[in-house]
């Protein structure tokens, strides 16, 4: 580990991360947690002595093999590195650096070119949940120009259109984990929820705010973040996540009226910081919410009619659209459209031998 190791680093949906081939990091999980730490400059609020960006959202991994099964599939695990801790979790899934991955995996070449638009299939190793990731690949290379626009990255690039299947209770064993659709949590009525990502989703207004405030004006409460750790702290164990005093999930989506033509509009803590935008897993999981009788957001939100709905999730940097199947036994399946770009492609090196 003294040489440098491959890693491209990569814009996935609204994160950023390093992209790194299994077989170049260390197979031991606590070898290499130990080496990405060091590569990400954790534990600093700035990771100044590191390739982090001193944010959760750029302080993220993804870990690509070639899967043992179709030679359009890969394997991905992804890593969330704390910033200002000494922690690595693979409790979650992520919807956006599972934007790159496809484009990641042709790179590397452990899927070939398949036409215009190349299919990877992925399976999510952290869930064992599988998404279908199609890729831009004109003249048989990843294409990563194009005029796709998603809110929180500006400009525009090439579409990569993602749909995910059977995500239902990935983390936590069931869509609705406690078998209800509302619980109520210190006195504040949530709906714990698991359609791909782990969320507690709680209205705004029963928390004493707008849920229109800025991520910086919600971070700066410090009185809200305490209570919305306590009942993030109570969820974990009713979620089947048990203690997540350590873990970042679940998650906690605030929500409110649409206040632009969408159907709720969001603030999101993953789980300490409010996110600029949010994540894609989170969308679903609270498109899911919002989609389901009973539960919190459903008589709050702005629903089209019919089985395909397509919903406007509004977040603090624009909307992301989820559009998402319904049947009589619930949303089966749940597609997004994200960009990536490649940023950098070359070697990362450790600080000091490990």
């Amino acid at each position: 580990m003294s040489s440098g190791i491959p890693c491209m680093w990569m814009r996935g949906g609204t994160s950023k991360g390093a992209y790194f081939l299994a077989g170049d990091l260390p197979a031991d999980p606590e070898a290499r947690d130990a080496v990405l730490l060091n590569l990400m400059g954790s534990p600093d609020p700035r990771q100044i002595d590191g390739i982090g960006g001193g944010d959760p959202l750029t302080s993220k991994v993804a870990v690509v093999s070639r899967s043992a099964g179709d030679p359009a599939e890969v394997d991905y695990l992804f890593l969330q590195v704390f910033v200002d801790q000494a922690l690595v979790s693979d409790t979650q899934n992520c919807g956006n650096i599972l934007a790159g991955v496809g484009p990641f995996a042709i790179e590397r070449g452990l899927v070939a070119v398949s036409g215009e638009k190349t299919p990877v299939t992925v399976n999510m190793l952290n869930s064992g949940q599988r998404a279908k990731v199609s890729v831009a690949t004109p003249h048989g290379v990843v294409s990563y120009a194009g005029n796709a626009r998603i809110d929180g990255v500006p400009g525009v690039a090439a579409p990569v259109s993602i749909e995910f299947q059977e995500t239902a209770g990935s983390s936590c064993g069931a869509l609705f984990p406690t078998g209800h659709v509302r619980d109520t949590i210190q006195g504040i009525d949530v709906t714990l929820i698991d359609n791909g990502m782990p969320v507690v989703v709680m209205e705004a207004a029963q928390l004493g705010i707008r849920g229109q405030e800025s991520p910086a004006e919600l971070e700066a409460d410090h009185e809200l973040r305490d209570r919305l750790e306590a009942i993030r702290l109570e969820a974990g164990p009713l979620m089947n996540l048990g203690d997540v005093s350590q873990a970042s999930v679940p998650k906690l989506s605030l929500l409110s009226l649409p206040r632009n033509g969408g159907a709720i509009s969001t603030r999101t803590f993953i789980p300490h910081r409010c996110h600029k935008a949010i994540g894609v897993l989170g969308a679903i999981s609270v498109a899911t919410s919002i989609a389901t009788p009973g539960a919190i957001g459903n008589t709050l939100a702005v629903l089209p009619e019919g089985d395909s709905k397509i919903l406007s999730i509004e977040h603090p940097t624009g909307e992301m659209t989820v559009i998402c199947r319904v049947s009589e036994t619930g949303i089966n399946r749940s597609e997004v459209l994200r960009t990536a770009r490649k940023l950098m492609d070359g070697q990362v090196f450790l600080k000091s031998n490990l």
